[in-house]
């Protein structure tokens, strides 16, 4: 397995790993980006390619293209080496099957879902009635192909004979949501998907998750349901994936615009038309998850579903949250003739040019509210007014910027014809719910921040890696510390500085190779992997904030080091005085006040 592990690392580019979910842009020698670990507005998250290591300062998370994969995708270990192994071409040796996770037997068993039906498609006559039917709707052939559309085929047990076939299961294919447990009897199940035009759910990676089963023989049957999906899962969570990302990725990044719209068909038809930046939020508003994955990838969104601007619907709360964000948002309005509302794939398929206008003209967030409002209600009626300003207002308030809010108040009051004082009396009134967001970490660029609120150990170990991070930068900075410093750090750190020393000392040069490998200077005893990722982000924090001369930095950080030590004496001498009092041995708190004293000459 190690071995493995190694050819994987040896052909796999941790900036190619890393630079498929987060957007990076070069600095230096490193590359950084927002980090998609935690919520933050300027960037803290650094990728260095020459020790093939990420790690952002803001949360601290960071280590190896592994720990990447396993965290921003939430899998085990085994699950993040099949997902690298396949971007790097190795073929993982067969394992045991006792020794298969339960997610790996899981991914096994929807993956052989999906060929299950796309065999269907093509084995079977309604199969092929079913494939006509999507060739009519403007589907190619191709795009049948490319995004595995299948048939599930009107029986009770033909998926789930098929998979036990395998050697899985009857509760496997239960949890992996393509059976469902018969009420009466539990031991038994049947089908989830019968009859039904299917179309495989992806993650970022290409994987088999769900699946979305749409009605086909009997569409016009009132108690059947047009759509049926996945349920949670231990693979599938509708609210963390986005239908066709796997597929849109690259062109969102682009692009720097990612399109969201509804249904499956719009996305294939999309793609399909060349506009390959588009995905689905099937089934649900976008959600905070949602959001978490797209900002890897770009942070102007262009929503192309209906959404009602007036009342708390899940899409307006979609939209507060993204705004909330950072996200910059643009509607494209409904194409229609009539009372007949035509979705992104029905426009395609009439004509590519009219949704390629329909991209162009798509309105800013504040337009589309305010347009809406004007059409929805009448703005030369006492109640209409009001309830325009019901719509608009709260948009208004969500707005970061007060020039912004300014303009929209003086719009508004233009087409409300109102006077602006009235508007303002109102709009102060209104209370926006902020969106549960989760909070930002404190970035690099907030040291201040950092210092009051760690208390006295923690600013003892920043600036401890201060130190550290300045001899990464230049390891003669190790002759400023004395042996006398040495209690001032902790047992690994000062193994580190000897080691150092030890090689300085002897006029190796180090300096460029230091950048590149601790192994020069460490046994792999001590140059554990927590240890060499904690030395790897403190070299790019010496990269990244320090000047090549920086001595004054190291002397300030060894007097603060230093005044904080003879502090944490002075307090528990004083502890010991009020003990000696107490005790009522006067001697003892002479001689402690004389210790005192001296000690405070030393600050």
């Amino acid at each position: 397995m190690d071995s493995q592990v190694e050819e994987i690392k040896n052909k796999l580019n941790v900036l190619d790993v890393v630079g498929s979910y987060v957007k990076l842009t070069k600095t230096g020698t490193n590359y950084r980006g927002i980090c998609p670990f935690h919520s933050e507005k300027s960037p803290s998250f650094f990728v260095t390619p020459a020790r093939q290591l990420w790690h952002c300062f803001g949360c601290g998370a960071g280590s190896s293209i592994f720990d990447f994969v396993m965290k921003i995708e939430g899998v085990e270990f085994g699950d993040a080496l099949r997902i690298l192994a396949g971007k790097a071409g190795v073929q993982l040796k067969r394992e045991n099957v006792q020794l298969r996770t339960e997610r790996q037997r899981l991914y096994e068993i929807t993956e052989l879902g999906a060929k299950f039906f796309e065999k269907q498609l093509e084995g079977s006559a309604i199969g092929r009635d079913a494939k006509n039917y999507l060739l009519k709707r403007g589907i190619s052939a191709e795009s049948i192909v490319k995004w595995r559309l299948g048939y599930s085929p009107d029986t009770w047990n033909g998926l789930t004979d098929f998979l036990i076939g395998k050697g899985y299961q009857r509760e496997e294919v239960v949890k992996a949501g393509l059976a469902i447990e018969k009420e009466q009897n539990k031991q038994d199940s049947y089908d989830r998907f019968r009859g039904r035009i299917m179309f495989p759910v992806f993650d970022t990676n290409g994987q088999v998750v769900g699946f979305g089963g749409r009605v086909f023989k009997d569409a016009d049957k009132k108690e059947t349901a047009k759509y049926i999906n996945t349920p949670q899962t231990m693979l599938y969570d509708k609210s963390g994936v986005l239908y066709g990302l796997h597929n849109a990725k690259l062109a969102i990044r682009k692009q720097n615009q990612c399109v969201v719209t509804e249904g499956y068909t719009d996305v294939i038809m999309c793609h399909q038309a060349g506009f390959e930046n588009v995905v689905a939020a099937s089934g649900t508003a976008l959600t905070q998850q949602h959001l978490v994955m797209l900002k890897r990838y770009s942070e102007h969104l262009v929503l192309a579903f209906d959404m009602d601007v007036a009342g708390d619907s899940a899409t307006k709360r979609g939209i507060n949250l993204a705004e909330a964000q950072g996200f910059d948002i643009k509607i494209i309005e409904s194409y229609g003739e009539g009372d007949k509302k035509y979705d992104p794939a029905d426009i395609i398929l009439k004509d590519p040019k009219i949704w390629e206008d329909s991209l162009t003209k798509a309105k800013s967030i504040m337009d589309y509210y305010v347009d809406s409002a004007f059409a929805k209600f009448d703005k030369n009626t006492v109640t209409g007014k009001k309830e325009i300003g019901n719509v608009v207002l709260p948009a208004i308030k969500r707005l970061q910027n007060t020039i912004e809010q300014s303009f929209w108040v003086q719009k508004l009051s233009q087409k409300l014809e109102i006077k602006e004082e009235a508007i303002l009396e109102e709009l102060a009134k209104i209370k926006v719910n902020k969106p549960d967001v989760q909070p930002s970490n404190i970035s690099l660029q907030q040291p201040a921040a950092v210092d009051k609120s760690l208390g006295e150990e923690g600013r003892k170990k920043l600036i401890e890696e201060k130190v550290i991070s300045l001899i990464l930068k230049n390891p003669n900075y190790v002759a400023l510390i004395e042996e006398a410093h040495y209690p001032l750090f902790s047992e690994k750190i000062i193994r580190f500085l000897q080691e150092i020393k030890k090689v300085v000392q002897a006029e190796t040069p180090v300096e460029g190779e230091l950048k590149k490998d601790f192994k020069i200077i460490f046994s792999d005893q001590m140059l554990d992997a927590e240890f060499n990722n904690f030395l790897a982000a403190l070299a790019l924090k010496g990269d990244l904030d320090y000047q090549e001369d920086s001595q004054d930095e190291m002397l300030l950080c060894l007097l603060q080091l230093k005044n904080m030590a003879l502090k944490q004496k002075l307090q528990a001498i004083s502890q010991d005085i009020k003990k000696a009092e107490g005790d009522k041995d006067m001697e003892k708190v002479s001689r402690l006040i004389g210790e005192f004293n001296a000690l405070t000459k030393e600050l």
